[in-house]
This record gives C-alpha cells, structure tokens and sequence, in this order.
C-alpha cells in the first residue's frame, strides 16, 4: 500500500508539474489576445447581468445568472484562499503573489471560454439541462470523442469525493477538534446531514442556498482581513514594494524563512492561482451551464467574475493579511500560518475567525461539487445513479472527517489534475466557433439588440 501510495504521489507532483502551469497559463494569454481582453472588455456587462438587467423567465435553464455564480464561487472559494495562500507564501515568498493575481486574471478569460462553450453545447430536455465539458467534448468534438468525455466525468466523480469533500471535512474537523476540543465525528455527522438535506433537492436548491451562504461567507471574510490591512496600513507601500522585487529576483532568507529561486516562486504563485479559481479544470462549466439564458456568451462574462472574486480580491486580502503582520517569517504554514496572521493584529481573534471561515468556505465547496459530481455521475450511468452518488457522497464527508486520507488525498489530487487534458484540449479545438460566437454576441450587444429591464 505504501508504494501505491508513492507512485500516486510522484504521478500528482508530474501532473501538477510545469507543463501544466505553462499549459494553463498559455491558454489564458490566448484567450486574453483572442477575445479581445475579455476581462475588461465583459467587465461591466458581466455585472449588469448579475444584476438581472437581462433576465427572460422565459430562457431555458434552471438558476438566475447570480445563482450561477454564486454555486460555482461556492465551489472555488475555499480552503485554498485560507491555507493554499499561506503555503504559496511560506515556499515562494511574497513574490508568489505577484504570478497568483497575474494568473488570476488570466484565468478570467480561460474561465470565460469554458463556461460559454458549456451553455453552447448543453443538453435540454424534460429532465431540465445538464451541461459541462463532458458534453461541449462529445457535441462540440463529435461522438468519437465519446471516450474522452466518459473520462473526464470519470475524474470528475472522484475528485468530487476526495479534494472537494474528504480534505475539506478533514480539515474543519482538524481544526475544531484542535482548538475547541469538538468530536472529528460529530463534525463529520453534521456536515453529511447539512449538506444532505440541501443536495436532495438538486440545482435549484444549491442555487437557493449559495445565493445566500456566498455573499455572507465572502463578506464576512472580507471584513475580517479588511481590519488586520487597516491596522497595518502604514506597511502597504513596503509590503507591496516586497511582492513587486520577489517576484523577478526571487525572495532571500528571512527570520525563519528559508528563501525561495525564482523559478519556485513563479511555480508557486501559477499553481495557487489554478488549485483556487479552478480555471481550466472544466467544473465551473457543469455550474454555469444550469443557468437561465439562450446567449452562452451572457453567461461566459459572467463566469469570469470567479477568478476576480475568488483570486484577485480573496486571495489577495489573505495574502495581504499573512504578510503585512510579518508571521510569514516565523515559519507555520497552511490554517496554522493564517490564524497566527489574525492572532498577531488581534490577539485570539485568528482562534475563533479563521475556524468559523474554515467552516462555511468548506461546507459551500461540498455543496457545489456534489452537484459537479451528479452531472458526471448522470452523464455516465444516467439518472439511476444520482441517488446512490448522493448518499456516497455524503457517507463520504464522515469518512473523511474521521480518517487520515493519504492515499485517497493523492489519487483525486491526480484525478483532478487530469480533468484540465480533455477540458483544454477540447476549448482548443473548440476556438473557432468560440470567437465567432463571441463577436456575434458583442456585435449585437453593441447595436442594442438586447431588451432590458
């Protein structure tokens, strides 16, 4: 079992490796140059139809447009905005986060792409519409491409059931256990209970929720590490000047900091930038594809606004938190390293806020990769198997609180990793209709086709 579990390893660390940083991030310069900045160009649309300015009842689909964002904000704003910062800072330094918001950005476009192709190429009918990059690869590619579709839900199914529920009950249980003394298994209990009784009732329910659960759990956030940057105010200018300087000259020791090449800190402000927003993976399109709309491209702006969200603002603020309090040289890493960042401003404060935000960012990722992984369970096995996935799943959320993973950890780090083969491969090829579709879209826009309310 031990070499299994070695081998799995050394797959995820070549998975996750450089071709795959260079892969992502050269896919989201090409967006970038082929729709025209996309990221500034569909900036301001994009929240005009958050808002509902373009709303059809009408319009075949099942969630509002905010509805759609907020299940797939729900599923990217997670335990790496809170632990995966601290690690890209405790390996590469404040440099780190200079090439994370880069790819953040870039990563709008990527994320743009995917989730038009996903409304493009969904499937409707009496059951409502299911969409995805399993169903862009076999309809935008042809059947032939079958294989790989089946594939890619394949890996979907299995990351949803390790990274995107076992790690994360793993880690609140961890962490509540730790520091209140509660039960790993009543944790675990709660979480399949909650999550339960929301993901019965299917999209529509997720989307009621996360409307909800999103905005409050992002505020909440925000506002928090929004009083340790204020209280630090005066350190921005020199703290900024550091992320600048790392990221071209690489960070040298410090305090109990080790220092870091170049080479690693931009490795490890890409691969952040790609575990967080989830860009080129293909789960957001599964989310966004449920969305109420005839205009693909409407719903692909929208999309867009996840990275920013998630990469430029999220992380951004707990990168500024980690770094203007300065524990980033005292060594730590993960939770540990961003509780002592709160603790440092306002003594016992990272001991009850970092948990509570721990709490509510790992119960929406369970939320709306259920629903990731009901998609590819329906697209493989048809609607016989929804039901079983669901109680798997949520049996699954007290395994993981309960157990070390290792071994389980790693396989669905690999799965997940290879979700970005077909998905990229597939906007690829799909490119062409993608721009022709995209200016059709904007050239309309332009010449106000469009009602509005």
């Amino acid at each position: 079992m031990e070499q299994i579990d070695q081998f799995i390893a050394t797959a995820v660390g070549m998975v996750w490796g450089t071709p795959m940083v260079i892969a992502l991030t050269g896919m989201g310069v090409l967006c970038f140059f082929l729709f025209k900045g996309i990221q500034f160009r569909g900036f301001a649309h994009a929240l005009r139809v958050v808002r509902g300015d373009f709303d059809n009842h009408d319009d075949p689909g099942e969630i509002s447009h905010f509805q759609a964002l907020t299940t797939a904000l729900s599923a990217t704003v997670g335990l790496g905005n809170i632990a995966g910062v601290a690690v890209a800072i405790n390996v590469g330094g404040p440099g780190a986060i200079f090439w994370m918001v880069l790819v953040g950005f870039l990563g709008m476009g990527l994320k743009y792409a995917e989730c038009t192709l996903g409304v493009m190429y969904r499937k409707k009918d009496g059951k409502g519409v299911r969409g995805g990059a399993m169903y862009y690869i076999e309809n935008g590619l042809g059947k032939k491409w079958k294989p790989l579709a089946i594939f890619f839900s394949f890996a979907c199914i299995c990351a949803s059931f390790g990274a995107a529920n076992m790690f994360q009950t793993n880690q609140v249980a961890s962490i509540l256990n730790t520091n209140f003394g509660i039960s790993k298994l009543l944790v675990g209990v709660v979480f399949a209970v909650t999550v339960g009784i929301v993901i019965i009732g299917g999209i529509k329910r997720i989307g009621q929720v996360t409307e909800k659960l999103v905005p409050i759990m992002g505020g909440i956030y925000f506002i928090g590490a929004l009083i340790v940057i204020l209280m630090n105010f005066s350190l921005i200018p020199e703290t900024v000047g550091s992320i600048f300087a790392g990221a071209f000259g690489g960070t040298a020791a410090v305090g109990g900091f080790a220092g870091a090449t170049l080479r690693t800190v931009l490795i490890q402000g890409v691969r952040r930038a790609c575990f967080s927003n989830e860009a080129g993976i293909g789960s957001a399109p599964i989310a966004h594809a449920a969305a109420s709309t005839k205009e693909p491209v409407r719903e692909g702006v929208v999309a867009l606004l996840e990275p920013f969200v998630d990469t430029i603002v999220i992380c951004s603020m707990t990168a500024l938190v980690i770094l203007l309090t300065g524990v980033w040289k005292q060594g730590g890493n993960g939770v540990e390293l961003t509780a002592a960042a709160f603790n440092s401003a306002i003594p016992g404060f990272g001991r009850y806020f970092v948990p509570i935000a721990v709490v509510l960012f790992a119960y929406s990722t369970l939320l709306s990769w259920s629903y990731y992984g009901e998609v590819a369970t329906d697209y493989i096995f048809g609607q016989k198997g929804i039901i079983p996935y669901k109680i798997v799943f949520c049996l699954l959320a007290i395994v993981g609180a309960v157990n070390s993973l290792g071994l389980v950890l790693n396989f669905s780090d690999l799965m997940l990793g290879l979700m970005v083969v077909p998905n990229l491969l597939a906007v690829l090829l799909l490119m062409p209709k993608l721009k022709k579709e995209t200016e059709s879209y904007f050239s309309r826009l332009k010449a106000g086709k469009f009602k509005t309310k």
